[in-house]
C-alpha cells in the first residue's frame, strides 16, 4: 500500500466512525454546529499550546481532534442537504489553486511577499469588498491586529523599513505618556495605539507577538510558581513577605 493509499484509509477509517457514532451515540447524535463552536475554539487553544511548548505527540493528538470536529460538522451539515465533506475538500482545493496561480497558471512570483500580495488581489476580484474584510470578527484582538496589518501590507499599505516602525512606537509611547500625565479620557485609546504599533515591529523584525507573549506568561508563571514553592519550603507565606524577600526568590528563579 502507497503513502497516498493509507492517508486515504486513515480518512475513510474516520468517516465510517463519525457516522457510526452520529447514527449510534445520544451524545453524538445531540450535537449541533453551534453546541460544538465552543469545544472546537477549546481545542483550536489546546493546540496552540502544544506548538508554543514544541510538544510533538500532544501536537499529533490534538490535530485528531481537530480532524473529528471537522468531520463532524461535515457530517451534522450533509443531514440537511447543506454540504457534506466532499464539497468541502473541493472547495479548499479549488481555492488553493486559483490563488496559486504561480503554480497552476503563468503567474511569476519571485518571493513570499508577492504571493501574499496576488493573494488579496484574487480576493478582491472573487467578491471581497475590502481587502480587510477577511479578518473574523471574533479573533482575539493581538491575532487580529497581526492579520489587519499583513492584509494591509498585500495590497502595498506598509512601512519601508523597520527603523520607521520603531520611531512610530516610540512616538505612541509619548503620545501615551502625555495623555497619562494629563489623566485625559484617552488613555485607552493611546494605550491601544501602542500595541498596536509593537505588533507591527514586531513582524518586521520575524516576531510573532501571541507567541512572544505567550512564552513570557508561560515564564512568569514557571518563576511565580518557583517563589510559591521554595518561600514555603522557608517557612514563609505568600501575602505576608516584603516585596525584597520575593525578589529574593524571584532573582533565582530567573538564575535557573
Amino acid at each position: 500500500m502507497t503513502a497516498i493509499e493509507q492517508k486515504k484509509e486513515a480518512f475513510a477509517r474516520l468517516l465510517t466512525i463519525m457516522d457510526e457514532l452520529r447514527e449510534q451515540c445520544p451524545w453524538d447524535r445531540k450535537q449541533t454546529l453551534e453546541s460544538l463552536r465552543i469545544l472546537t475554539i477549546e481545542e483550536t487553544y489546546e493546540l496552540a499550546d502544544a506548538i508554543i511548548e514544541n510538544d510533538l505527540p500532544e501536537i499529533k493528538k490534538e490535530l485528531g481532534d481537530l480532524m473529528l470536529h471537522l468531520v463532524f460538522y461535515a457530517r451534522i451539515a450533509s443531514e440537511s442537504g447543506a454540504f457534506d465533506i466532499a464539497d468541502v475538500l473541493h472547495g479548499v482545493c479549488d481555492k488553493l489553486i486559483e490563488r496559486h496561480p504561480h503554480i497552476y497558471g503563468d503567474v511569476k512570483v519571485e518571493n513570499e511577499e508577492q504571493v501574499k500580495a496576488n493573494w488579496e488581489k484574487i480576493k478582491l476580484k472573487t467578491g471581497n469588498r475590502s481587502v480587510l474584510e477577511g479578518v473574523p470578527v471574533s479573533l482575539p484582538s493581538m491575532v487580529k491586529a497581526v492579520r489587519i496589518q499583513e492584509k494591509a501590507k498585500g495590497v502595498g499599505f506598509d512601512w519601508d523599513h523597520s527603523d520607521q516602525v520603531w520611531e512610530k512606537v516610540k512616538e505612541e509611547i509619548a503620545e501615551l505618556k502625555i495623555e497619562v500625565d494629563r489623566k485625559s479620557d484617552k488613555i485607552e485609546e493611546e494605550f491601544g495605539d501602542v500595541l498596536f504599533s509593537l505588533i507591527n515591529y514586531a513582524r518586521f523584525i520575524g516576531v510573532n507577538p501571541e507567541d512572544a507573549l505567550e512564552r513570557t506568561n508561560k515564564k512568569f508563571i514557571k518563576r511565580f510558581q518557583f517563589l510559591e514553592t521554595e518561600s514555603a519550603k522557608d517557612g514563609k507565606k505568600m501575602g505576608e513577605m516584603s516585596l525584597e524577600e520575593m525578589d529574593h526568590y524571584w532573582n533565582k528563579a530567573k538564575s535557573l
